[in-house]
């Protein structure tokens, strides 16, 4: 009887050991709702600032428990139109942000760089509110985040060696993203991301008004210069920087 029960601590040991932890209430998305799409962009090279940021180690979405399981209510209702969330980026850790001020001030303007915002100078982009310093994506409050259409042919991928037009372009003519053409691509920095643009087709407007509405009641308030961007008041509180690490089945 010792032999066994030693054999079940050590085996009760050895699970805990391997569980994946998060601090301040955070938790995987997958383990939430493994059917809400996930593109993490800064966790790969097909992003704004050209290359995977500090502290994406794997291309998971955290969230907070609260967050993600009003993601979940979304995600269901959504379901029934055929519809998903895609999601950005979720938590970001205070190192990401800082990747992203060194770009802004690096003193470089790539063509490549130039397709998220080809309007402005990425050193105005501070000023103007579309980086910031602070970011309430490090406290768990904030998400990147689109629809897809489950009936449409979602199939195209990105491809870097191909010369795509800027975001605000026709989306035939700019990097596929898989989802609903929301009238600019994702992370364009440009007036016509602002969610009530007017300078983009009543379709797309209808489908920015789809989003907000699905978000809006489960509690998410829109960022007005970003069409998909979405914070949950209440949710956030202390910036972390732990890196987002592969998740353990």
């Amino acid at each position: 009887m010792r032999a066994i029960l030693a054999t079940i601590l050590v085996a009760a040991s050895i699970g805990t050991a391997g569980a994946q932890s998060l601090p301040g209430g955070f938790v995987y998305l997958r383990d939430i709702d493994p059917t809400i799409i996930q593109d993490i962009r800064y966790a790969t090279a097909n992003n704004f600032v050209g290359q995977p940021l500090a502290g994406y180690q794997a291309g998971e979405c955290v969230v907070k428990r609260e967050v993600g399981l009003r993601l979940k209510k979304i995600q269901s209702e959504l379901a029934k139109q055929k519809l998903s969330l895609k999601m950005f980026d979720c938590y970001r850790p205070k190192r990401a942000v800082a990747d992203m001020v060194r770009w802004s001030r690096n003193g470089k303007e790539t063509p490549a760089e130039r397709r998220y915002n080809p309007a402005l100078r990425k050193v105005d982009l501070f000023r103007l509110g579309y980086i910031a310093t602070y970011s309430g994506h490090s406290t768990g409050s904030a998400l990147d985040l689109t629809l897809v259409d489950l009936t449409a042919n979602n199939s195209a991928k990105f491809d870097p060696a191909s010369a795509y037009a800027d975001c605000t372009a026709p989306v035939e003519k700019r990097a596929p993203e898989g989802s609903i053409d929301m009238g600019t691509g994702y992370d364009c920095s440009d007036v016509k991301a602002n969610t009530r643009s007017a300078l983009i087709t009543p379709e797309q407007r209808k489908w920015r008004a789809t989003l907000v509405a699905a978000m809006r009641k489960q509690g998410f308030v829109n960022y007005f210069k970003e069409w998909w961007h979405f914070s949950l008041p209440g949710a956030g509180g202390e910036a972390y920087d732990f890196p987002i690490l592969p998740r353990r089945p």
